[in-house]
């Protein structure tokens, strides 16, 4: 099998359609679909149904596309080894984490790291489902939970605490809540069905009631950032993790004493990742800022 046909086979499959996959591979469309015909023809097997809304791979062109991915995932790990310098960190470094922890957190302390190690590159990819490490749809992640995976690699960073806030307005208009249970007559912002892999992350809406008998929140939505934009504004009460802490200025922390569940956050990377400097040096420089943070 030519290598060529096997990465326009895997773009297809992975874009859905010769146009798509020719984007991004700087084909036009008729030849990623020659080369897709050849590759059917030299394999003697349909490897995509064809219809007018794009491409289905078949029972053989999903068999072909997991051996293909797995085969191009270790290329790009290898890769990845091979160019590192043995002297010092030095390449592309692709980190995944949640949206809100990313862009909060992480994304305002990036420079120092990058200054620090200019041979050192870096993609963030903030998604609040977990990308693949072992797929290497990511190099490392920093992950509100437990890693499933036995393969990986994993070094607890931190607990996350929560802070119930609000705004002046809010609480000069509908009083401040004394008692958990009080929170029955206050107005809740919450995440909703729609939210990161964290565990209870809308435990505010049980505090103080019997499990499995929630409160409605007066809004869901499945950002952090939004979440507190309406807080600001005055529509109601949240809780927010204590790394937002420098973005809470002007709002009233309330039910300091409220026990809320603690978010144990992990760094993890594929064990053949191991001796790899550019994760070794982005590891500590985390740890060392955690230890600034207290």
């Amino acid at each position: 099998m030519d290598w060529d046909k096997l990465r326009v086979f895997h773009a297809v499959a992975e874009a859905g359609s010769f146009t798509h996959a020719g984007d991004t591979l700087n084909l036009s469309q008729s030849a990623v679909s020659r080369q897709i015909s050849a590759l059917e023809e030299a394999l003697q097997v349909p490897l995509f149904h064809r219809h007018a809304r794009g491409l289905i791979l078949t029972e053989q062109g999903e068999s072909l596309n997991r051996t293909v991915r797995e085969v191009f995932a270790k290329l790009a790990m290898t890769e990845a080894l091979l160019t590192e310098s043995k002297e010092k960190p030095a390449g592309r470094l692709k980190v995944t984490t949640t949206v809100g922890f990313g862009s909060s957190w992480l994304a305002p302390r990036l420079q120092q790291f990058l200054e620090q190690y200019p041979d050192v590159t870096m993609q963030l990819l903030l998604d609040d489902t977990d990308l693949d490490l072992a797929m290497r749809e990511a190099d490392v992640a920093i992950r509100m939970h437990t890693p499933k995976q036995p393969d990986l690699v994993q070094r607890h960073l931190m607990s996350i605490e929560w802070h119930v806030c609000a705004s002046p307005e809010y609480l000069k208009k509908h009083g401040t809540p004394k008692t958990a249970e009080e929170l029955d007559n206050h107005r809740l912002i919450l995440f909703g069905e729609h939210h990161p892999p964290v565990a209870d992350i809308n435990w505010l809406a049980e505090a103080g009631r019997r499990a499995g008998n929630p409160r409605r929140a007066v809004l869901d939505v499945n950002s952090l950032r939004a979440m507190l934009a309406a807080v600001k504004t005055g529509l109601g009460i949240a809780a927010v993790p204590d790394y937002m802490h420098a973005e809470t200025e002007g709002l009233v922390q309330i039910l300091p004493e409220l026990k809320a569940p603690k978010v144990d956050v992990f760094f993890v990377y594929p064990e053949e990742l191991r001796n790899s400097k550019r994760v070794a040096v982005f590891r500590d420089f985390l740890l060392a800022q955690l230890a600034q943070r207290g």
